[in-house]
């Protein structure tokens, strides 16, 4: 089956009737029914419409992926209708075009269905005049506090002001104070005063990640957002109504005061957190990282992502990061480290090597050490992570890249089924030379808490069987990571490797998703792109050229790689392309 097929074979779904309307007289087609924020096809609304019309209709309230509450009346528009004549049928002009009756009362378009021969009218001296009404009620209590605000240059109320808004206020009343800097959980604070009452928080936590947490509380200019007495808001997807709140109610207390928007540079990237594969945008500066946000991919994560993925980043910027190749204790350089691993490999009798990989690897690694262990005839598996799954985003299986190990032939269909057979070969003496990318794999000890005894004891945990004193045994211990562990401090070869941020590559979500990642940052020292030096390597070792860039090397590997087939990297663009597992 070609790489282009999905993982299941589905009927064709029924063909959806398409009305025309215009919008500000341009005429369009648009589907009588849309899918709304469950799925579910409901009549297409005027706001979606226009957006189909690449129209902009400010708004607060709406969002594509949240229920309709249309309670902030700023997407009121002026519409019309195909007139009636008392017999019901259409009123005709002179021209034979259908007479339109223009509605005396505006209509919200986030809530408003269109019907055939409808026009709508978002650019009228009325819609004018009601969106600067609107815009200044919302600014009567508001702050006026852009320059310290964290939402500067994120914020719609701010932008909406200066397109929409009036250029002067004629309020000179006091202003309502309300709660500042609240503290609403561990990761999110609240600034009541900006908060205009759009209710996508609520309705995000309620309806998307099943957690009814957020309420409004009091009555008139004084309601306010909260939550239940006695109960923080804390459940692992609360960062993301810092995405949805338009203004700067809501924000990350990660991200607070950190960096200005408008100086981050966006990267677009995969969460590694789980198999998943959330697509994000990496906001960076100067080479340091500042924070992870979800990017829309309707076929992955929607516009979602978890708190812990969001937060899986400051490992990253670590300052104990591998930086220097180390042969035997020695600092080196990457040419004599290569070429001295080439040689010891070249001679390294058949059977004698294994590969233990990392399933959190691109799929472009894992196929250039399936390169290796073919021409090696190694033993090679990858490092099972298993967690508990949730109804929305997190995958129970912690790895990025389970599926890539699994069809580049790193591993078995069952990860970690060799890993007790490389340990028993190595304690018997058939494997002297072992590869280790991105995992530690010695056993250690953990500190665990008897409360019975009250004293701190050593427990072992032990999964696979391999210890230090039998890594001992080895010949060669060749290890690439990015941190230090216990596993790089017993190696004779060390190879600092890079952040999935630091490079670019693909991934082959649990779904069978293939999506590439690209480069946000740079990494410390001399550390590189395992795929840069491991293609310099089997080429040593084969004689195989498989490309010098990221991008021949994923067109090579899509052409060897019968799951892949028909892929290129360009084929992938920013969201994916799922392929059959």
């Amino acid at each position: 089956m070609s790489a282009a097929a999905t993982t299941e074979n589905k009927p064709a779904a029924p063909a959806i009737e398409k009305i025309k309307v215009k919008v500000d007289g341009r005429e369009i087609e648009v589907p009588r029914l849309i899918a709304d924020w469950s799925g579910k096809l409901t009549p297409t609304t005027m706001i979606q419409a226009c957006e189909l019309a690449k129209t902009e209709v400010p708004h607060y309230c709406w969002h594509p992926k949240l229920p309709v509450v249309g309670n902030c009346r700023m997407c009121l528009v002026e519409f019309g209708t195909p007139a009636l004549g008392p017999d019901r049928k259409p009123v005709l002009n002179p021209d034979g075009t259908p007479k339109i009756a223009k509605s005396p009362r505006p209509a919200i378009s986030c809530a408003t269905p269109v019907s055939p021969g409808m026009e709508i009218y978002t650019k009228t001296p009325a819609v004018k005049q009601m969106r600067e009404g609107v815009l200044e009620s919302l600014l009567i209590n508001h702050p006026l506090d852009c320059p310290i605000c964290d939402q500067a240059g994120e914020c719609k109320l701010q932008e909406y002001s200066v397109d929409y808004g009036q250029s002067a206020s004629r309020f000179v009343e006091a202003k309502v104070h309300k709660p500042k800097a609240v503290d609403l959980g561990p990761r999110i604070m609240l600034d009541a005063e900006r908060c205009i009452l759009c209710t996508r928080c609520i309705r995000f936590t309620r309806d998307i990640a099943g957690d009814d947490a957020l309420g409004i509380i009091n009555r008139g200019s004084y309601n306010t957002i909260a939550t239940f007495p006695g109960a923080p808001f804390d459940n692992n997807y609360t960062l993301n109504t810092v995405d949805v709140c338009p203004v700067g109610a809501l924000t990350s207390k990660d991200f607070r005061f950190q960096m200005r928007a408008w100086f981050l540079k966006e990267t677009k990237s995969v969460c590694t957190s789980c198999a998943t594969g959330c697509n994000i945008l990496i906001g960076s500066r100067e080479e340091k990282i500042y924070r992870y946000t979800p990017r829309d991919n309707d076929a992955v994560n929607a516009s979602w992502m978890c708190d812990a993925g969001r937060l899986n980043y400051k490992w990253i910027g670590r300052a104990d990061r591998l930086q220097d190749v180390w042969v035997r204790g020695q600092k080196s350089s990457w040419p004599a480290a290569i070429r001295e691993l080439a040689d010891k490999l070249k001679q390294a009798p058949a059977g004698s090597v294994a590969i233990i990989a990392s399933a959190r690897q691109t799929n472009e690694e894992l196929w250039l050490l399936a390169k290796l262990k073919a021409r090696l005839g190694a033993l090679s598996d990858a490092i099972p992570r298993e967690g508990e799954s949730d109804k929305l985003l997190v995958s129970a299986d912690r790895n990025p890249n389970t599926n890539g190990a699994r069809l580049t032939g790193i591993c078995f269909t069952e990860m970690g089924i060799n890993l007790v057979k490389i340990a028993d070969g190595i304690a018997s003496g058939k494997i002297k030379t072992l590869i280790v990318f991105g995992e530690n794999i010695v056993k250690r000890a953990v500190a665990h808490d008897k409360l019975r005894e009250r004293e701190t004891i050593s427990e072992v945990v032990d999964e696979h069987g391999i210890t230090a004193e039998l890594l001992g045994k080895l010949d060669a211990l060749i290890v690439s990571d990015i941190l230090p562990n216990e596993t790089t401090r017993l190696a004779h070869f060390v190879l600092p490797g890079a952040a999935p941020a630091e490079k670019r590559g693909t991934f082959t979500s649990g779904k069978g998703r293939v999506q590439k990642f690209m480069k946000a940052v740079e990494a410390p020292g001399v550390a590189r792109a395992e795929w840069e030096f491991l293609q310099e390597l089997v080429h040593h070792v084969t004689g195989q050229n498989n490309g010098l860039t990221v991008e021949s090397l994923f067109n090579q590997m899509a052409r060897e790689v019968a799951a892949f087939n028909g892929l290129t990297w360009q084929a992938l663009g920013d969201t994916g392309v799922t392929v059959q597992i």
